[in-house]
Parts: C-alpha cells; structure tokens; sequence
C-alpha cells in the first residue's frame, strides 16, 4: 500500500514537471517569435523613415548582424534579420490566428507557431499561408507534419469538394467539419504506407498496411476520427460480412465506414457500402448520434458511374481515390480547372 501511494505521488509529480516544461517551452518560444516581430518592425521603420535604397539596407543589416552575434551570440546572421523584416512585413498588418480565435483585444498580436513554422509558412500565398497556419494551430502539427500537410497539397484537395463560398472559410476558418462531406477528401494520399504503384498487392495487404501506419492515417483522414476496428463483423439473414475499416468522428458525432477497393469501382461496390451503412444507422448507432458516413477508397473510379448509381439527395456515400505518392500542385490544379469548366458548363 505504501508503494502504491509513493508511485503515485512519483507519477502525480512527473506529471506536473512535464508539464510545466511544455508550458515553459511554449512560452519561450512565443516570446521568442514576438522579439522576431518586433525586430522586423524595427529594421523596417527604420528603412521606411531614412528612405533607405537596397544597397544600403543590406549593409546596414550587415552590420546590424555582427554587432548582435557580438552581443547576443548566434542566430542573428544577416540572413535571419532579413527574415524577421519579411516576418514583420508579411504578419505586420494581419491578424494571427491566435488573435483571430483566441484574443478580445484586437489590436494585440500573439504567435502560436515556432519560427520555424513562420519560416515556412511565408513561402506561401496568402490564402494558403492563413489555411496551414490555423491547421497547424489547431491540430498541434509539429514542422515535419506541417511540411508532409503542404507536400500532400492538403488545401488543394480540399477546394476540390468545394464551392467558391466554402473554399473562402477555408482560409478564413481552416477546415470546419459540420456536414459529411466536409470530412471527405478526394483524393487521399497514403505515401506513408510504403507500397508501390508498379507492384501487385492485395486489399488485405493495403489494410495491413494502413493498420501498421494507423496513426500516419488518421493525420490524413483528418479531424476528429477516432479508430474502431478492422474486419468488423456483423450477421444478416445468416451470412456473415466484414467491414474493412471503421471509424467514429466525434466532431459529426457518427460513424465511418471504410471499404478498400484495388480495382476499378463498380456499382457493386457503392451498393454493398449502402447495405454497410443501412447496418450501422439501424443496429450500431444509437438515437442521439448522426448518420453513418460511408467511403469506398479505390484506386481508380468514374464519376458519371458514381453520380448514377448514388441518389441524387445521397448525403452519406461516397466514393474517393487514393494515391500511393504525393500528387503535384500542377495536378491538383488541373482538376480544379477541369471542376471549373465542368461547373460553368453544365
């Protein structure tokens, strides 16, 4: 009884200290980023009031840099004070993300990333920049996930599902989940699982494959999904079927049924995820959760056979492909152009 109660006050301890240590790291690194901010405002009212040519700037920064690393050691190169100016000028005159969701007081700034998040994100567009920095705000994405997000074009593929007014809140609010297809990606890119688009494989080695990178695939499914199960059983009229894969997203408060096609979609399939869901809302649901969503992930699919064999009020299947590498911008945008044209041209 003794030990018991001396390991848990080691635990409750080392909880505690793991924890200050977080909060201590994140307040570090939030007072580190806004010294950056105020830096780059300095070096540019500076260049803005003695109306300072290019020439000029660069070697005042030159010399900027060699008295700080005098004074303050490394990290204040001239390439750095350049970045902390493009930081200022970048963010100096927008709302961060902590403002926009966190502080009443409109006027203050906060940072919610590290630097090396902001590094990367002033790469970006404006639109795009203010999608990954909420994401990875909320989502707590560290810089690798961050970098494997935009490898993946995460933002373009979800302004594929989306309409001019929804593909706007994306930048404004990053990715809302109020409605199934708002969870829905298309296509899905499982990079991380290791498997090769030149050699054979099976379904049962594909979802081997995502079991082993479980966690790698929840990141991709998105937010709020939790793991159920694989090979879920249920029994109707004395047969047996099994459902690949199953999820619940606590955000639509339902359901995910996954099932993992290799080959081209058939109706057979969309009509065998139908019966997959028809189970789940009658026998597994309970009253006060949503309607099950259902997915069909294949490698290769025809539209026009999907919008004929689904109803046309149909709110809960759907049918996405999946890549086995990361697709380029040049691709993603071509299908936006081609979902344009399409749209325009009923």
């Amino acid at each position: 009884m003794i030990l018991e109660n001396k390991n848990a006050l080691f635990q409750g301890i080392k909880d505690l200290l793991y924890n200050a240590r977080v909060h201590v790291v994140k307040v570090v690194n939030s007072a580190m980023v806004m010294t950056y901010f105020e830096i780059g405002r300095l070096i540019v009212e500076h260049e803005q009031q003695g109306n300072i040519k290019a020439e000029y700037g660069a070697e005042t920064l030159k010399t900027i840099s060699k008295l700080l690393t005098d004074e303050f050691g490394k990290g204040y190169t001239q390439r750095n004070l350049e970045l902390m100016r493009q930081f200022y000028v970048t963010y100096g005159k927008t709302k961060t993300v902590f403002s926009q969701l966190l502080v009443t007081d409109p006027g203050s700034k906060k940072f919610t990333l590290s630097w090396s998040h902001y590094i990367f994100l002033m790469r970006l567009e404006e639109n795009e920049r203010k999608f990954y920095e909420i994401e990875a705000t909320q989502n707590n994405w560290s810089l690798r996930e961050l970098k494997r997000q935009f490898d993946s074009a995460l933002y373009d593929r979800l302004r594929l599902s989306r309409n001019k007014e929804d593909i706007k809140a994306l930048s404004e609010k990053g990715q809302i989940l109020t409605a199934p297809q708002d969870a829905v990606k298309d296509p899905y890119v499982l990079e991380f699982l290791g498997l090769k688009e030149d050699k054979g494989y099976s379904e049962s080695e594909l979802e081997q494959a995502i079991i082993d990178k479980i966690e790698h695939f929840l990141l991709e499914l998105g937010k709020g999904f939790a793991f159920v199960g694989r090979q879920q059983r249920f029994t109707f009229s004395e047969k047996h079927f099994f459902v690949d894969l199953v999820f619940y997203n606590r955000l639509l408060r339902c359901f995910v049924v996954i099932d993992l096609k290799i080959g081209d979609l058939t109706h057979q399939d969309l009509g065998q995820i139908q019966m997959y869901v028809n189970y789940y809302d009658r026998f597994v649901k309970t009253e006060d959760e949503n309607p099950t969503i259902g997915i069909v992930l294949c490698k290769d699919k025809e539209s026009s056979l999907v919008e004929i064999t689904l109803p046309q009020d149909n709110k809960q299947i759907f049918a996405s492909q999946y890549q086995l590498y990361l697709p380029t911008k040049e691709e993603l945008r071509a299908q936006l152009v081609d979902i344009t044209e399409a749209e325009s041209n009923p």
